[in-house]
């Protein structure tokens, strides 16, 4: 009785282990999001300073500080590619984001750290955000559903889709 209670443990604990190892990883490389969004032919990369003016729109959007002075974009006409970070529970998530005419055309999830809440990669729910428009609050106007275990994923890609919004209002400024 104990050696088989002690083998069901083992093996809960293997599951556990060898899941969070599976969830983990690079889903899409940058370069590779970069070809597929822009069907081969990735325009010059551009660079986005933050000058001091639009800290406090992003310490709203993000909850702090971004952090960085300057940040990488690709642009052909009114769309623009971003690929952004956010620290999910503990480190960071890396994002690929695509706004067209200030709305989201696609989200991708990049490169996954964290090992919970790795379900925010799959198609059910980076689709939500498809239509996604910035309001004057500089919240995304549609609802997105959480996913059970991985809130605070969900949260750091919400706020990084608000942030790819607020980002393009001003490259086309």
């Amino acid at each position: 009785m104990i050696k088989t209670k002690n083998i069901l443990i083992v093996a809960a604990l293997l599951i556990v282990f060898v899941s969070s190892i599976f969830a983990k990883g690079i889903y899409q490389e940058p370069k590779d999001f970069l070809l597929e969004v822009f069907a081969g032919e990735v325009p010059q990369v551009k660079k986005f300073w933050i000058q001091k003016d639009l800290q406090k729109d992003i310490n709203s959007i993000l909850g702090h500080d971004l952090g960085v002075l300057r940040l990488s974009y690709w642009q052909r006409d009114n769309r623009t590619a971003w690929i952004l970070e956010e620290i999910g529970k503990s480190l960071p998530i890396t994002v690929g984001i695509v706004v067209n005419d200030n709305k989201i055309e696609r989200i991708n999830i990049l490169v996954f750290r964290e090992s919970r809440g790795w379900e925010i990669r799959y198609p059910f729910f980076t689709e939500q955000f498809n239509s996604a428009a910035l309001t004057a609050e500089k919240n995304l106007d549609k609802g997105i559903d959480g996913i059970s275990g991985a809130t605070l994923s969900v949260n750091a890609v919400k706020k990084l889709a608000a942030l790819a919004l607020f980002f393009h209002q001003q490259v086309l400024k």
